[in-house]
Order: structure tokens, then sequence, then C-alpha cells
């Protein structure tokens, strides 16, 4: 077999030598670009499939680096960590973006930017490819922030259009607030242990030479950065305006991998997390927050891209919530899940609005007759996230549920259970009100294949990847993550009343928004003040703009009449001294000869008379001296 580290490394450089050949062969030749990518990201696929089976087979680390930068007693390198962490985290990668740049034939068919969109999917596997492999602090932020430029120009595909171009800023100023955080942490931590490299960071900090509040303090700026990525509040608002870039990127950014990069972040550090029980409370109690607070904004939305962006940030608020509770393998384990069954609802949302012509859910409605592959496949999606047994988001979100309670966390136990409720309602809703009912939009019709082939793939992942972590096949994917983990035991109380809350979700959706009671429903929501609560999210982001106006501007504007009126105004005090003598100097300069003439022989003269004064001066203080007519000279 070949060399791990070189397979590890061919991994990213696949897409990115794609993304080369795409922008150097591509132009005025759409169909390369789709022609560069997608074998280059099949290659990169196999290579991960390879490596995890390697890491099953054999779990260990493989570290490798090479000196790039010495800087006084730090020494940067560059290098990749190849564990069962990051075997998998590739194989997630890998898999979902080939399966949406394969629907991404038949969804950007036509598209004037299409080897263009194929060229920024390159770079965004690369980019989060590099994120997961990275061994040190350096690389990995690095790769962070070309994630982050990725989501830029990807949810900014579209440009021409206002909405995409603003969403496409506020993702890139929103995540900034959180990465500066980020990289605060990473160079107090690099001062403090004197090393990027995690695991010596790690050992230092473990060795307890560093004060538990300053610990604590490093963890939780570390932890700005998961908030901003991963859309935790209250950096959330960022990601439901994403949805204004093409479907498969919210499917294959916003659901299945930029936004778990702060998930995978706290995994591949929380050896250093661990070590401050504070930090672990915070990120229980606020992905418990987001993951509630989330659930029930997403109650009242009608876009369906929306409503699944709200899930994604509930869901990854759910993974947040079992790291805080020492749930390791449960939250990377509904990681995995949730990349299965979000990614096909994105998909089938995408094959929904390629279909009916509109993102409005009240628009739609009978489309189960018109498109029967999207229909099923989005139902089994639908029924995962609700954590329906036996399918894969049970396993994973039971195992969370599990985890909370174990840890002796009634409060955050009590949030996450209706959490499992309210998931299955506004999941229920959209179903209902999408594909049953009346029709709406005659020209409604079922994808094409090249669309409709991964909904099949991706729909049997949902309903089957669950069995990893079931008892039935010994300790799974804990096992692999963790070796000490112990084999998953079925909680036949949780596994009753999570199912129930979850079939009591889908009956009350079914009761207010199935058939012609979805109509009745949807005028009568609007009523109450709640309804209005949550369909304007909380007014956050109205909250915002008020402190940004307030706040930021007033400060510009000060800012603003102290450069105008100080800084300016002592330069233009200055330039105007400057004149104004000029103007004064100028008066004497007549251009006749005689006159310069006079001023020359004034100044001799007044020269002459100064030196003759100070000679005389001179004179007299040595007539007056000792010795001459002062006291005790000759004169006296």
């Amino acid at each position: 077999m070949a060399d791990p580290v070189v397979l590890a490394l061919a991994v990213p450089l696949c897409p990115l030598a794609a993304f080369a050949l795409t922008w150097l062969l591509a132009r005025g030749r759409p169909a390369a670009g789709a022609a560069l990518s997608l074998p280059a990201i099949a290659l990169s696929f196999v290579l991960s499939a390879v490596m995890l089976w390697g890491q099953v087979q054999a779990p260990g680390a493989i570290q490798a680096d090479i000196p790039w930068m010495p800087a006084g007693r730090l020494s940067i390198s560059m290098g990749i960590l190849l564990n069962p962490l990051s075997a998998l985290m590739m194989v997630i990668v890998t898999g979902v973006s080939l399966l949406v740049q394969i629907y991404s034939l038949g969804y950007m068919r036509g598209d004037p930017g299409f080897a263009r969109f194929f060229s920024y999917l390159s770079l965004f596997s690369f980019s989060m490819l590099t994120l997961v492999l990275a061994d040190n602090f350096i690389l990995l932020y690095m790769a962070w922030e070309l994630v982050g430029l990725c989501s830029y120009l990807l949810i900014g595909f579209w440009y021409e259009k206002p909405e995409a171009a603003r969403a496409a800023k506020k993702a890139f100023v929103v995540t900034r607030v959180g990465d500066l955080g980020f990289l605060v942490g990473i160079l107090m931590l690099s001062l403090l242990a004197g090393t990027f490299d995690f695991a010596g960071v790690a050992r230092f900090i473990g060795a307890g030479s560093v004060p538990q509040g300053q610990v604590t303090l490093v963890v939780l700026l570390l932890f700005c950065g998961a908030v901003g990525k991963s859309g935790q509040f209250p950096l959330h608002v960022w990601l439901p305006d994403a949805m204004e870039g093409p479907t498969p990127v919210s499917a294959l950014i916003h659901s299945a991998t930029m936004v778990a990069a702060g998930v995978f972040m706290v995994a591949r550090l929380y050896g250093i997390f661990q070590e401050s029980a504070d930090a672990l409370r915070v990120v229980a109690g606020l992905g418990a927050f987001t993951a509630v607070f989330a659930a029930a904004i997403a109650l009242a939305q009608d876009d369906i891209k929306r409503i699944l962006a709200y899930s994604t940030i509930s869901q990854l608020g759910y993974m947040m919530l079992a790291l805080g509770v020492g749930g390791y393998g449960a939250g990377l384990f509904h990681l995995t899940t949730h990349a299965a069954f979000k990614t096909l609802l994105f998909l089938g949302a995408g094959s929904v609005i390629h279909a009916a012509g509109t993102n409005d859910i009240r628009q739609m409605g009978g489309l189960a007759r018109r498109m029967p592959v999207t229909t099923v496949t989005f139902a089994v999606a639908v029924l995962a996230i609700a954590g329906i047994f036996p399918l894969s988001g049970f396993w994973s979100k039971d195992e969370i549920l599990e985890a909370v309670r174990a840890g002796g966390h009634p409060v955050l136990y009590m949030v996450a259970l209706g959490t499992v409720f309210l998931t299955a309602v506004y999941m229920s809703r959209l179903f209902f009100m999408a594909f049953t009912g009346a029709s709406r939009g005659e020209g409604a019709h079922e994808s094409p294949a090249i669309m409709t082939v991964p909904l099949l793939i991706l729909a049997v992942l949902a309903a089957g990847l669950g069995m990893l972590g079931s008892p039935w096949v010994g300790r799974g994917i804990h096992g692999l993550l963790d070796p000490a983990a112990p084999r998953p035991v079925l909680n036949m109380g949780i596994l009753v009343l999570s199912n129930g809350l979850a079939a009591a979700g889908i009956l009350l959706a079914l009761v207010l928004f199935g058939g012609r009671a979805g109509a009745r429903a949807a005028h009568a929501r609007k009523a109450g003040p709640l309804y209005s609560l949550l369909a304007n999210k909380f007014y956050i982001d109205e909250l915002y703009l008020l402190l940004i106006r307030a706040l930021f501007f007033s400060l510009t504007t000060a800012v603003a009449w102290f450069d105008r009126h100080i800084v300016d105004g002592t330069v233009n005090l200055v330039g105007g001294a400057s004149k104004m003598g000029g103007a004064l100097l100028r008066r004497t300069l007549s251009g006749k000869i005689q006159g310069y003439a006079l001023i020359i022989t004034c100044g001799a003269l007044a020269a002459l008379a100064i030196l003759l004064a100070a000679g005389l001066g001179l004179f007299g203080a040595w007539l007056t001296g000792p010795g001459i007519l002062g006291p005790g000279g000759a004169g006296r």
C-alpha cells in the first residue's frame, strides 16, 4: 500500500489542481469545468475511503510536517495529522462534494457561470480538506480563512443580484467577528506554550502550568471561531441569508461541511477544551439555547431554504451540546448522520424549487403526485431529522440525549427534548405544505435523473447510516473515534420518549397544515404576536442594525468630525500660514533691479549697524573689566 502521508496529501491537492486547471483551460468552455472538477473530487473520495478503511483496520495517528518559518523561540511548520477523526471528515467532505457536483450538472445547466461555479467548488473542497488535515494552528487558521473566502464567493455567486451580494458580505463580516476571537486565542496559546502544534499545546496546557482562569479565557476565545463558523447564537444571523447562493452551495457548504468546521475544531482541540470545565459548560449551554432558539424560528418561516437553514443552526447546537457535556462520540456521530439527511433535504429543496419555480412553501402543494422520487426521498430525510426509529437521526440524536441525561444536566435535557418536538413540527409543516394538499403550479415535474440519483443515494445513507452507531455493530463509529468508548446501548426509555415527542410533533403538523387545514392555519397563524415574533426571527437582525447605527455609526461620525476639523484643520492651518507668509513675501518682489539693490544696500547697512553695536558693547565690557577701569585696576 502507498505511503498514507502521500495519499493524505493527494486528497486536497486533487481539487486544488482542478481549480487551477479550470481557470487556465476552461475559459470559453463551460463543460470543461465539470470535466476537471468531478474526476478530481471522485479520486479524492476514493483515496479518503481507502484511508478511512486503513484507520478502521489499525487506528492511530500519523503526523508529518516540515519546518516553514522560524520565529524566535517559535518554530512554525506545515504538516498533516491523519487519525480516525480526520479520515472520517475527509470521507464526509469528499462524499458530499461528489454528490453535490453530480447534482449540480443538472441544477446549474445553462448558467453563464457554470465553469466558475465548479472552480469555486474545487477551491472550497481543497480548503476544507486542508482544514481537516492540519496539524497546527497556523495551517488550521489559514485554511479556516480560505474556507470563509470560498463561502463568500459561493454565496455571492449570482453577484448581479443585490440580495446575494449583501448576503455574501454579511456572511464574511459576521464570521470575521468570531474569527477575531479565534485568532487572539491562537496567539495567546502560542505565547504560552511556545508552539503552534496541537499536541504540543495540549501537553503544555495539560501539565497544569497555566492558571485555570487563563485556560478558560483561551478556550472561550477559540470557541468564538466555532460560534461564528457554525452559526451559533449570537453570530447565527449570516447563515439564513446565505441561502441566496445556489441551492447546491447551501447543501455543500451550509449544511454538511463548512458550518460543521466549528464542531470539528472543538472536537480536534477537545484535549484543550477538556482542561476547562467552565468553558465546556458555556459550550453546552450555548449549544442547547441555539438548538431550541433556531427551531422555534423555523416554525414560522415560509422560505423552504431558510427553514432548512434554521434547522441546520439548531442541529449544530445539538452537536455543541453533546461536546459540552462530554459526549464526544455522540456529537461527531450526529455530525456524520446530519451530513447525509441535511444534504438530502437541501438537494430535495433544490429539486422542488427547480420544478415549482418558487422558494415559498405557501405557493407549493400537491407536489407528491408530480415528483414521486423527490417526495419519497424528502420524506426519508424529514423522518431522519425528526429522530424516528430506526433512521439515522434517531441513533445520533438519542445518543446526545443519553449523554446529556447521564451527565446530570436536567435543564439541558429538557431543552433537548423540547427541540425534538419542535424539529418534528417545523419539518413536518414544510413537508405537508409543499407535498400534500391542493395542487399549485401546474408546470411542476420531477427533476432529471442527474438530480434524482444523488437524492436516492443520500436517502439510503439517511436511512441506514445510523446503524454504524447501533449496539448491533460492536462499538461502531464510537470505537473508531475513541478507543476507550464503551459499546453503544439502546436506552428504551429515551427511545420511547423521543419517538413519542417526534410523533406528537408530526401529528400536530398534520392537523394544522395537512390538506385543507393547512390553508386555514396559514391565515390563522398570523393573528398572534408570537407568530410575528418568530417570523421576524426575534428581531435580532433589527436589533443588530439598531446597535450598529446607535454605536458604530455614532462613533464613526465622531471620528469623521475629528478627522475633518482637528486633523484636517491642523494641516489646513499650517498650509494657510504658509500661504499667508508667501503672500506677504510676494509683495517684496517687484521685478525692478534698483529696488532689489536698495533692499540689499539697506540689509547690508543694517547688518553693519548690528555688528558695530555688538563691537562697541564688547569694547565697553573690556574697558570696565578687572585690571583696566574696574575695581582694583590702574584707573582706581
